[in-house]
């Protein structure tokens, strides 16, 4: 169970990741609605990694939420705001999503 909530706040660093980036290209109130998930996902996303904590290790814990953060938010660039995706790019990305995953594997 703490690993799903794990996840999920990792996917809610996402949401507010995505939420800042439209921001950044809105003005007016829609800059704010932006900015009001933003601070959904934010605080959604840390009330889960602190429960998650409580039983999972913080280190493995911290490496994963802001693993699953970098590498979705990365790919959200590259597949909605046109950021580039040459080779080396996807082989990092690839390369710390296996990562992820195998500090599943080897934490208790």
């Amino acid at each position: 169970m703490n690993w799903l909530l794990l996840i999920i706040a990792g996917i809610c660093e996402v949401g507010f990741a995505f939420c800042l980036g439209k921001a950044k290209f809105s003005s007016g109130n829609t800059a704010n609605f932006w900015l009001l998930g933003f601070f959904f996902f934010l605080a959604v996303s840390m009330t889960l990694l602190y429960k998650a904590t409580q039983v999972l290790p913080i280190g493995t814990a911290y490496a994963v939420w802001t693993g699953i953060g970098a590498a979705g938010t990365a790919l959200l660039g590259i597949l909605i705001f046109k950021e580039p995706a040459h080779f080396w790019r996807i082989f990092f990305l690839s390369t710390l999503i296996i990562s992820i995953i195998g500090l599943k594997f080897v934490s208790n």
